[in-house]
C-alpha cells in the first residue's frame, strides 16, 4: 500500500506544480498568448498622455486672489469668492472644504486650478504644486 501511495502522492505534487507555474508566468507583447483585449488599454493610455502634458493652466492662489479672479473659477459665486476671502490665510488648498468654505463637489471641480501659497513661497513653475 505504501509502494503506491509515495508515487501517486509525488505525481500529484508534480502536476499542482507545473500548473502554479503555468499561471504564474506572464505573457510578454509580441508572444503568441498576447490578446487584442490587453493591447486595447496600452492604445488609450497613449492617447490620454498628449491631452495631460498639453493643457497648461495658471493656477490661482486662494490666499492673494481678488473677487473678480476667484469668480473666473468654475461653481464659484459671488458669496463663495466672498467667504474665500474673509477665511485668508489657508495653508492649503484643501483648507476650503475642511472650513466649511465649499462644497466637496465644488472643491473637486477646481481644485486643480487653484492653489495656497504662503508668505515667502517662491512662484510656482507650471505643472508644479
Amino acid at each position: 500500500m505504501q509502494r503506491s501511495l509515495i508515487p501517486s502522492a509525488l505525481i500529484a505534487a508534480a502536476l499542482l506544480l507545473s500548473a502554479s507555474l503555468s499561471f504564474a508566468v506572464e505573457n510578454k507583447p509580441g508572444t503568441a498568448g498576447e490578446t487584442k483585449a490587453v493591447s486595447a488599454p496600452k492604445s488609450a493610455e497613449k492617447s490620454a498622455k498628449p491631452a495631460k502634458t498639453t493643457a497648461k493652466v495658471k493656477l490661482v492662489d486662494i490666499n492673494s486672489a481678488g473677487k473678480a479672479e476667484l469668480k473666473t473659477l468654475p461653481g464659484i459665486r459671488d458669496a463663495d469668492a466672498d467667504k474665500i476671502i474673509a477665511g485668508r490665510p489657508y495653508l492649503s488648498k484643501a483648507n476650503l472644504v475642511t472650513h466649511n468654505i465649499l462644497s466637496r463637489e465644488v472643491y473637486e471641480n477646481l481644485k486643480r486650478l487653484v492653489i495656497a501659497k504662503q508668505k515667502g513661497d517662491p512662484p510656482a513653475k507650471p505643472g508644479q504644486k
